[in-house]
């Protein structure tokens, strides 16, 4: 087999012109400025072990510095213990940045290798296995660094720090700490703190059942005062724990708050009661800092006048989710008194019922929107970037110009977008109009006869023959916006059987009356997107075929993260074909979620889905749904790129045990970071069996939440 860098045509048997341009269309004749941009796409460890050594010009430019400077092993699954070692041996004195986030098949031993990166200024080990003593020898050598993110697992002693390691950790800038247990960390250490991350997914109970406590060791309470810092967020888990740690966390603020503070961010699942601390923190904030970023616990927004007092300078994300704050409110607080919103990138207001419409509190779900107080704020946002509207009820009155997709195809800079089903919808339905009725009879359960796909009533908008385009407001929105990357459409009542920070219930909610008349010609609308990478469609009972799937299938070729959720009615599985259909199309395809009840994973389903041949992670979630072993087993020796398979179905609890240790024994071996999880759907257990599994892959694709705006633009790697 020729090298990248061998030219194997017969130049005696071609003519001199035809040589000279077999020569200039040859890879290497491009510039150097050319063919390091194309490298720049490679992964490192295929860069350096196997690209570098094909030919002398390839060797020296995947040396070059812009391609050694940073390093991102993160979901490059096929780096293993062997591989890693031999890229910091042979380029561990160049790199600057490295990330390891999520590289959990990598023992301990081989992330000590990262201490022979000397030079290193950014590194990230979240997800990595790392101890007291192993982190203490590797901060010993990286004295210049200024970023860092790690967990803090059971048994963080920060006592066996050594002082080499706080001395590097006091010039620490950037902290970004997972906290699976109660403890300061490393904060005590990081006295230039000027950005500070937090994320605590500490367990109430440890495995044996014991109830942990919220208090901190005592010498563990000599947390600086936090001088330099500018930014600080927190993201919590459900829990009690949680809370109360997090709580000694602000206490420290609330003493003294930074003078430099400009984002200040907490996310909290359910309420978070106010302390006198935490009072007295948010009253220094209003008097003395001006923020670019506000996120705050519902409770502590509610019926409270904070936001008249806060100060902001330049503001680029704000986060009011689940709060009860008015669109009334929302207008005279944020946007009123004179602040510039031109500068805002990120908007959340994700199960915000009330921020569209005035200040009355006696609104109901179906009640219209106030498109007054929508015009005014994307009058006011005009450069948005991110938007989540999700999780509440937003109702267009009528009226031409009206729409709630109208007024958003205004911001033209939209690359992700979170709406309820109901707000596309076209129009209210009326009393007159007969309910449209799901087709149970068009397309047999599962993969029965196939049925004629993409071909709706009217002129086929995908086929290029003349005739008027679609004029839905949802269609209108999509054509305004072509640069959309993240697009999430999920029902107003959808609850996941896995939710992400919510607890799991058994009875849902019915759609909303509005989201009847949203169906396949709506979802073949997304086929606009050319540039879509990540898509959301939850709780629509109208998809009768499924055919607006396989346009998306054919149009959107960058997809590569598709999450579907209770589609059509929910004791049928009626979409089938077409979902087969469109898998044939998505090449780049690496996350699959699909969760639906009474969904038959049988040996049709696993040969269309090994189609997806860049297929990484796949997680399956259907009550009372089956799935065959044997197809199973058979898609795992197909897609070689599958390392996340998480199967929870309505399958037994033998058979679920007999599947993953065959999985296991199978193809652990050449994939050493297969992650697999096969269990029944019973919320009673699966407790236990998602705190085995890496958080990592459990934020990424298992649990189901809404992503878009979820925190500030840019705020980590």
């Amino acid at each position: 087999m020729a090298s990248i860098g061998e030219d194997t045509s017969n130049d005696g048997d071609a003519p001199p012109a035809a040589a000279a341009v077999a020569d200039d269309a040859h890879l290497l004749g491009f510039s150097d400025e050319i063919l390091l941009h194309i490298l720049s796409h490679v992964p490192s460890i295929d860069l350096i072990l196997n690209v570098r050594r094909t030919c002398r010009k390839l060797a020296a430019l995947c040396l070059d510095k812009s391609l050694t400077h940073t390093v991102l092993l993160q979901k490059d699954y096929e780096a293993s213990e062997d591989k890693v070692k031999r890229l910091v041996t042979e380029i561990g004195r160049e790199v600057q940045q490295l990330s390891m986030a999520g590289c959990y098949w990598l023992s301990g031993s081989t992330v000590e290798h990262v201490a022979r990166c000397r030079g290193l200024v950014k590194v990230n080990l979240s997800g990595c296995h790392l101890t007291s003593l192993r982190l203490s020898k590797v901060l010993s050598a990286l004295q210049r660094l200024r970023s860092l993110a790690i967990d803090v697992s059971p048994g963080f002693d920060a006592s066996q720090l050594s002082g080499e390691c706080k001395a590097t950790l006091s010039r620490v800038r950037e902290l970004k700490q997972t906290l699976y247990t109660p403890s300061y960390g490393v904060v005590p250490c990081c006295t230039s703190l000027e950005k500070l991350l937090l994320y605590f997914e500490i367990l109430d109970r440890t495995r044996e059942g014991a109830v942990l406590s919220g208090q901190l060791m005592v010498g563990q309470s000599n947390v600086p005062r936090y001088q330099h810092l500018r930014v600080f967020y927190a993201r919590l888990a459900p829990g009690y724990i949680n809370q109360e740690v997090v709580r000694l966390y602000l206490a420290v603020l609330s003493d003294r708050t930074p003078e430099n503070l400009h984002a200040f961010l907490i996310s909290v699942p359910g309420s978070f009661a106010e302390s006198g601390a935490t009072k007295n923190l948010l009253e220094s904030m209003a008097r003395n800092v001006a923020l670019d970023a506000l996120q705050l616990p519902k409770s502590w927004l509610n019926g409270s006048a904070l936001l008249q007092h806060m100060k902001f300078s330049s503001p680029f994300y704000f986060s009011f989710s689940r709060c009860a704050l008015s669109g009334g409110h929302l207008i005279r607080r944020v946007i009123d008194g004179g602040r510039d919103l031109r500068s805002l990138a990120g908007l959340n207001l994700s199960g915000c019922a009330h921020c569209l419409a005035p200040d009355s509190l006696l609104r109901k779900a179906e009640d219209d929107i106030d498109s007054g107080i929508l015009e005014t704020l994307v009058a006011a946002c005009g450069n948005l970037r991110h938007l989540n509207l999700s999780a509440a009820h937003h109702h267009s009155p009528e009226g031409p110009g009206r729409h709630l997709c109208q007024l958003l195809a205004r911001l033209c800079h939209l690359r992700s977008l979170s709406l309820p089903v109901c707000a596309v919808a076209d129009s209210a339905p009326r009393a007159d109009r007969a309910p449209v009725q799901p087709a149970t009879h068009a397309v047999p359960r599962g993969f029965g006869k196939k049925v004629r796909i993409g071909v709706p009533s009217g002129p086929d908008p995908f086929s290029g023959q003349a005739g008027p385009l679609p004029s839905s407001v949802f269609w209108s929105l999509l054509k305004s916006v072509p640069f959309l990357d993240r697009l999430e459409l999920i029902g107003s009542n959808f609850s996941s059987a896995m939710p992400r920070n919510e607890p799991a219930i058994r009875n849902s909610l019915p759609p909303c009356g509005r989201a009847q008349s949203v169906g396949d010609s709506e979802v073949a609308a997304i086929g606009q997107l050319a540039f879509l990478r990540h898509l959301t469609l939850a709780q629509l009972p109208s998809i009768l075929t499924g055919s607006g799937l396989v346009s998306i299938g054919l149009q959107c070729q960058q997809l590569q993260s598709l999450s579907l959720a209770h589609l059509g009615t929910m004791g049928k599985v009626a979409y089938m074909s077409a979902l087969s259909d469109m898998l044939k199309h998505c090449r780049r395809l690496k996350d699959l979620r699909l969760e639906q009840p009474y969904f038959s994973a049988n040996a049709q389903f696993f040969q269309a889905l090994s189609q997806c041949s860049a297929l990484q992670r796949l997680c399956l979630v259907s009550r009372s749904g089956t799935l065959q072993p044997e197809a199973v087993l058979a898609f795992m020796a197909r897609c070689l790129h599958v390392v996340v398979c998480h199967l929870f179905t309505g399958e037994s609890l033998s058979t679920c045990r007999s599947l993953q240790q065959s999985l296991l024994r199978s193809f652990q071996a050449e994939r050493p970071a297969l992650n697999v999880v096969i269990f029944p759907l019973l919320h009673e257990g699966l407790t236990d069996v998602i705190r085995d599994v890496p958080m990592v892959h459990l934020d990424e694709v298992t649990l189901f939440k809404s992503r878009v705006a979820e925190e500030p633009p840019n705020l980590w790697w």
